[in-house]
């Protein structure tokens, strides 16, 4: 048949046969946790582990090694994150008298202070559209209204500034980055498949405008090749790419601080690229942004509580052995709150009576897989509300007048018990749940994460491109850190002479109804996905005195909080150590949206299904078929799009049981790329 074939050119060749599975995906590699007494470094990618490791060397702590490994994937996964993007950070202190403290560093940026919302409805050609149709419409992902101040320069400085030892300078923090991107690096298989998705996107959108370097039309983040009828291409796994551009914007920042990028000829040029493409970007929304003080602030917390088990080979009852243990999320408008709210509604589940402790149900069975998405659900429902820029979120008083929202009244008992309540354990919830009002109790008809009207009939989808990475050090310091361009290469509008492009994070913005917190305005920060995670143990009879316990966290998009509390609940529910914390099968709940380059593995439908839930390859069939005859949708991702359940880390500090010394144990995710390395 086939010299048949070769014979007549009629003949049709047979079809391909369907490709194999990727060997990277098939077969899970198997890895231990890695142990070290002085400090670890979690991310991505191990070239951004060896800068992290080079700080700590060199006498930085936890916090400058955090920035030198984020400026390093700034280079080498730059479709994940980039300094045009978006930066949050938790940082436990234990310089602070009377046990450690975590704060918090929100460096995500603000809308274009000339933007309004109308200008942005007349783009979309909704000028003169009733308050349906605009709160039925989303912002595009790839509109240039949706391109941001980019933050996570200021980000950086900031973090060294406040959080850094003073033994190293920012200079010294962002030489790795810049020797890699001088003298180039080999791409990894990861951001190479990611790149290479996103290389017409990169190709296209930029409009032509000079560059700083050369005054001529310039492209970087593609890799010149002769031979390609574009002259220009992605990388390919273990090729070199280099990016001397970005290596002089990097040289910029270190010598001038702010002002290297926030005035002068990186600014121009920002605001060039976006004026071109029709955006309203200035010089003063950069100077504004760069004179603003750091953003700093304690972080949100919530007990463990009940959910913790005994510590492992222990033959004590868990209330006897379990540590006091807190999880610190960010609070707005990040969306750590999901996370918090979602271990509350657990604990008042299991405080009742209404399901039994998680601890002693079968690891992601489905009896404990309903509970769990059920408690996400409710807590994506008040988050979709309340979740904003905190500067613009006001809430009603009693007598009329606005006070600003607190995010701690939705963490009290008496409202997470009315969450609770909404929980049926016989069936998955038919429809998305509704928010609650924390000072009243009464339920809203708004669910802000539910599906809008044009998503039904053309669906965005919602990526997850974003860096985290966890850093600890010798003097017990800890540093949970994201950074993110909200999509694959954020708006793929590249900084002509830069190196870097800027993020998209705006598309998180509502355009109605009109008083909706996150609506868009000028000078507005969008809710943000990223969010960093730490657990300390509580010390004292006031619960006041913290030691660090873990720090952790899992990437990208709605994804995260999720990620949180099941990885958390391996370890302290289930007993599980870090690196098996992160190998365990995940679950996503709907309704979100997410992005991946392998739709047809995904199986991503193309409307809401009331119900519905993603889980990851690996979870037995048996369980599939529990979920699905509790009322759940099932759709099961593999290969590459298991993207789409993030990416994490986790650092977890113990004590040796003799010597009492302190010995981190730490794991990264099969999914990525990277790997955690410790110091020696």
């Amino acid at each position: 048949m086939a010299a048949a074939a070769q014979e007549s050119p009629s003949v049709p060749s047979p079809p391909s046969p369907p490709e194999e599975p990727d060997p990277f995906y098939r077969f899970q590699s198997r890895r231990s946790v890695v142990h070290s007494t002085r400090g670890i470094v979690a991310c991505t990618n191990p070239l951004a582990g060896q800068a992290g490791l080079a700080i700590l060397n060199a006498g930085g702590n936890a916090a400058d090694a955090a920035v030198a490994a984020s400026a390093v994937l700034a280079v080498v996964d730059p479709s994940m994150t980039g300094i045009g993007g978006d930066t949050f950070a938790l940082f436990f202190d234990a310089r602070q008298e009377g046990g450690g403290k975590v704060l918090g560093l929100n460096a995500s940026g603000r809308s274009p202070r000339a933007a309004t919302r109308d200008i942005v409805c007349a783009s979309l050609g909704l000028a003169d559209a009733d308050e349906d149709k605009k709160t039925a419409t989303t912002l595009p992902h790839d509109s240039v209204h949706a391109v941001t101040v980019p933050a996570g320069a200021a980000g950086w400085v900031d973090a060294v500034q406040q959080f850094g030892s003073g033994r190293v300078t920012l200079a010294d923090v962002l030489a790795p980055a810049i020797h890699l991107a001088e003298k180039g690096f080999p791409s990894s298989k990861l951001s190479a498949h990611y790149w290479q998705a996103a290389e017409k996107d990169l190709r296209t959108r930029t409009p032509s405008t000079p560059s700083i370097s050369t005054k001529t039309p310039h492209h970087t983040l593609l890799k010149p090749d002769p031979s390609n009828p574009n002259g220009m291409r992605a990388p390919r796994e273990g090729e070199i790419i280099k990016n001397p551009d970005f290596a002089e914007t990097l040289r910029l920042l270190a010598a001038h601080g702010k002002a290297g990028f926030y005035r002068g000829p990186v600014a121009e040029a920002i605001v060039a690229v976006s004026q071109a493409a029709g955006g309203l970007m200035t010089m003063e929304d950069l100077a504004y942004h760069a004179s603003l003080p750091p953003d700093i602030h304690e972080a949100l917390s919530m007990p463990l509580g009940s959910i913790q088990a005994a510590e492992p080979g222990s033959d004590e009852t868990p209330s006897s052995t379990a540590q006091k243990l807190r999880l610190w999320e960010h609070p707005p408008n990040g969306q750590g709150i999901v996370a918090l709210l979602t271990v509350g509604i657990l604990e008042e589940l299991e405080r009742t009576g209404k399901v039994a402790p998680l601890r002693s149900m079968e690891h992601n069975s489905a009896e404990y897989l309903h509970v769990v998405i059920s408690a996400l659900r409710i807590a994506f429902a008040d988050a979709g509300w309340f979740v904003s820029d905190p500067e613009k979120k006001k809430q009603e008083g009693e007598s009329g007048e606005t006070k600003p929202f607190d995010p701690k009244s939705l963490l009290q008992p008496a409202y997470l018990a009315k969450r609770a309540a909404l929980f049926d354990p016989k069936q998955a919830p038919r429809s998305p749940p509704v928010r609650g009002n924390p000072e009243e109790f009464v339920l809203d008809s708004i669910d802000c994460l539910l599906a809008s009207k044009a998503d039904r009939v053309s669906p965005q989808m919602t990526t997850s491109d974003t860096v985290y990475l966890a850093v600890t050090d010798e003097e017990g310091n800890g540093c949970s850190f994201v950074n993110s361009m909200s999509d694959l290469f954020g708006s793929c509008l590249v900084v002509p002479g830069c190196g870097f492009a800027l993020a998209n994070r705006g598309h998180m913005f509502r355009l109605g109804p009109a008083d909706h917190p996150n609506v868009f305005a000028g000078g507005k920060r969008a809710y943000n996905t990223i969010i960093p995670a730490i657990l300390t143990a509580d010390d004292g009879d006031d619960n006041k005195m913290h030691t660090l316990d873990t720090v952790f966290g899992v990437m990208g998009g709605y994804m995260q909080p999720q990620g949180h509390v099941q990885v958390l609940l391996n370890m302290h529910a289930f007993g599980m150590d870090p690196q098996t914390a992160l190998d365990a099968p995940r679950v996503c709940v709907a309704p979100n949206y997410f992005w991946s380059p392998d739709r047809a593995a995904a199986a991503s439908p193309q409307s809401e299904v009331p119900g519905q839930v993603y889980v990851e390859e690996g979870l037995s069939d048996a369980v599939v078929n529990d979920l699905r005859s509790l009322g759940y949708t099932v759709v099961v991702v593999r290969r590459f799009a298991r993207s789409l359940f993030g990416r994490g880390q986790v650092i977890r500090a113990r004590h040796d049981p003799v010597t009492d010394e302190r010995v981190y144990v730490a794991g990264s995710d099969g999914r990525g790329d990277g790997h955690a390395v410790p110091l020696i």
